[in-house]
């Protein structure tokens, strides 16, 4: 292989990663066969990745790519000689072949919709996105979830065929539902990353800020997926600090500042900004980014605006009532009124039975008020509703020795 076609074999899986979702999209609406659209669009990234190197880049890859996975599905449908398969050949054929295939097309949209249809179950809504859309494989997934690889391949075909058995229809919802069904496809992004958020490899965290990334490009007008974008690049520009080498969590006040990635959160701040000019109120995304902008924006723990925090906390709580974020607001509290007074906070939460948080909370204000005894008991409690082996439970070990436990 010469030195350009070693380049070109270099970029050639950018290339197909950036085609391959669109791809995948067209296919589904041509065909009504999701398998059989990924097969045909596997085919292709596999000829392309066999050609490209010594042939060079076509130019037109994302016509390229298209052209053979059509071909593929054509050759399949042929040899199943039924009256659906003849159907599916006739939209194949009619179909036209773009030039230059709009990223960004309705068939994208379609696909995210799809994927994330309420009437499928939230499980199979991650699952489907994930492969389909993201293109991570059935292992990688599984491993994300900590599931075993023939479990998920059950729930991926629950999930298809309760799109097929349901007449889920494969398109953008009217206007009238466009804003109900939004939420729900932010929803399945947010819960990926919040998967994600928690681990030392970064790689769910890492998809959904792509995933998030598209949705933004396909819906620029969305101020809440902005404001999703704005939550995930503003939290993940911690990434680099939030664990040690060993993998154990670093609490955000000892975690170094000068680490974290300034252009992620000059990125989030922009999206933010962008978000804010509509005029429209701050959804829950948008209120939650502009706490994670609260605490990214600080030069050091002492200076984060915990006053500014606990309003944004009001606002969210309004938004979108949760015992989790009443949580998180009396912990703010407790920062910007003392110790004793996130206490009280605490004390008068509901709901958060057997949530680990909620003592992990209340032995570190106790910690930090000298009050040890209590402190080691609220530990202790947190410890026994967190999984051993996890961050979050070594981190609450080694909280439990700094007060004598």
């Amino acid at each position: 292989m010469t030195g350009d076609h070693a380049a070109t074999a270099q970029t050639i899986p950018s290339v197909v990663a950036a085609e391959r979702a669109t791809l995948v999209a067209t296919l589904i609406r041509l065909t009504g066969d999701w398998d059989l659209a990924e097969d045909c669009v596997q085919d292709s990234v596999e000829k392309a990745l066999a050609r490209w190197p010594n042939d060079g880049f076509p130019r037109s890859p994302g016509a390229w790519l298209t052209t053979v996975a059509r071909r593929r599905a054509l050759d399949v449908l042929r040899r199943r000689q039924t009256e659906r398969a003849k159907v599916q050949e006739v939209a194949i054929m009619e179909a036209p072949v773009q030039e230059a295939p709009d990223p960004m097309s309705d068939d994208l949209l379609r696909l995210i919709f799809t994927c994330c249809h309420p009437a499928l179950a939230l499980d199979g809504r991650v699952a489907l996105t994930l492969k389909t859309v993201a293109g991570l494989s059935t292992a990688e997934i599984a491993r994300a979830f900590l599931v075993s690889e023939a479990t998920l391949s059950q729930r991926l075909l629950r999930t298809r065929r309760k799109i097929a058995h349901a007449g889920i229809p494969y398109r953008v919802p009217p206007d009238e539902l466009l804003a109900e069904r939004t939420s729900g496809v932010l929803a399945v992004l947010y819960l990926i990353f919040n998967e994600g958020y928690g681990r030392a490899d970064g790689h769910l965290s890492a998809e959904a800020l792509r995933l998030t990334r598209l949705l933004v490009d396909l819906m620029p007008n969305e101020d809440e997926a902005r404001g999703l974008l704005a939550l995930v690049l503003l939290q993940e520009a911690r990434r680099p600090t939030r664990f040690d080498t060993t993998g154990d969590l670093v609490p955000m006040e000892d975690q170094d500042r000068s680490r974290w990635d300034g252009a992620m959160i000059a990125e989030g701040c922009r999206h933010l900004r962008r978000a804010s000019v509509s005029g429209r109120a701050p959804g829950a995304y948008r209120l939650q980014a502009e706490i994670a902008e609260c605490h990214a924006t600080a030069l050091d723990a002492e200076s984060t605006p915990w006053g500014r925090i606990v309003s944004l906390f009001d606002a969210l709580l309004l938004a979108r009532p949760s015992p989790v974020i009443a949580l998180n607001r009396a912990i703010a509290v407790g920062f910007r009124d003392g110790y004793d007074a996130g206490l009280r906070e605490l004390a008068l939460l509901d709901g958060l039975d057997g949530y680990a948080l909620l003592p992990a909370a209340r032995g570190d204000f106790l910690r930090r008020l000298g009050r040890h005894q209590e402190a080691r008991h609220a530990y202790g409690e947190a410890l026994s509703l967190t999984r051993d082996g996890t961050p979050e439970h070594r981190l609450l070990e080694r909280r439990l020795l700094e007060v004598g436990g």
